[in-house]
């Protein structure tokens, strides 16, 4: 059915994979798995956010875009309709309920609903010893990454029963398990996470809602670069990584966009960690 070597299959990305394939089938259309689908992700206009976006759409669905500044929106839309991808954008800062209740009825009016919500959105205002840190550090690390995700889950739920159901994924972090250095009240945030996940899916579940988590490991973004910039950490890091590199952002999107499809139907109240192996003993 495929004009396609076994050798070609393994050289493409995540990112340009599915699509290729889509356009070696002859004569069959094969549907893409969240075609139909309105995707609301946050935090998506740069890193593990905007991969997340982009293979979500890259599979079919309609998504909704979302960052603090308007003009990251701007680009990253624009870099995603140049593909070819049907996406929208809006400013949102989670921590804002009027931002939150902005983004979800965005999501409505230019794509009729929500089917899946990625929540991403995360700070990191403080780096040190733990015992340094202050009421205003936490204030913020909290409201933002677990107080306005549960928040935001909060105002998606009723949309996604009209539409008989959806899927939530969490992204936390592997420093939810095992705290990264000097990074205390940001990993007690994905702890939290990870907790928030598995308290809200037996009760969504009868509501046909998933909910499930992500919990990255060392990722090549912006936001993790103080760790793989810096060689003498990076040499650290990799002799604890079972695959001896940096994950990409878009070895995340796959498997959120796995969690959200078709093939993940049983799957809830879980924590997929993507992490080289680093975390394999958790």
């Amino acid at each position: 059915m495929f004009r396609l070597s076994p050798q070609r299959l393994l050289s493409l990305s995540p990112r340009s994979g599915e699509s290729y394939i889509m356009q070696s089938v002859r004569g069959i259309q094969t549907p893409r798995k969240h075609e139909g689908k309105v995707a609301l992700v946050t935090a998506s206009s740069d890193g593990i956010g905007l991969a997340i976006a982009r293979r979500l759409a890259q599979d079919g669905a309609r998504v909704l875009l979302s960052s603090r500044k308007q003009q990251n929106v701007d680009k990253a839309v624009q870099e995603l309709k140049k593909e070819g991808l049907n996406v929208e954008g809006t400013v949102c800062h989670v921590g804002k309920n009027e931002d939150r209740v902005k983004l979800v009825n965005t999501a409505v009016q230019k794509f009729g609903g929500v089917d899946i919500l990625v929540s991403n959105a995360a700070v990191n205002p403080f780096v040190g010893n733990i015992l340094d840190s202050t009421d205003e550090v936490w204030e913020k690390i909290l409201d933002v990454n677990v107080k306005a995700t549960f928040l935001l889950v909060k105002l998606v739920v009723p949309k996604m029963q009209e539409r008989g159901g959806g899927s939530i994924v969490i992204v936390s972090s592997a420093s939810g398990f095992t705290p990264f250095p000097s990074l205390g009240p940001y990993s007690v945030s994905k702890t939290a996470l990870l907790g928030l996940t598995k308290a809200l899916a037996p009760e969504l579940a009868p509501l046909n809602i998933r909910v499930n988590c992500l919990a990255p490991g060392l990722i090549r973004t912006n936001f993790s670069s103080a760790f793989w910039k810096n060689e003498s950490v990076l040499d650290q890091i990799k002799i604890k990584v079972g695959i001896s590199r940096v994950g990409e952002p878009e070895e995340c999107a796959g498997a959120v966009s796995f969690l959200c499809s078709p093939d993940a139907t049983y799957i809830t109240g879980e924590t997929l960690v993507v992490s080289g192996g680093a975390y394999s003993r958790l």
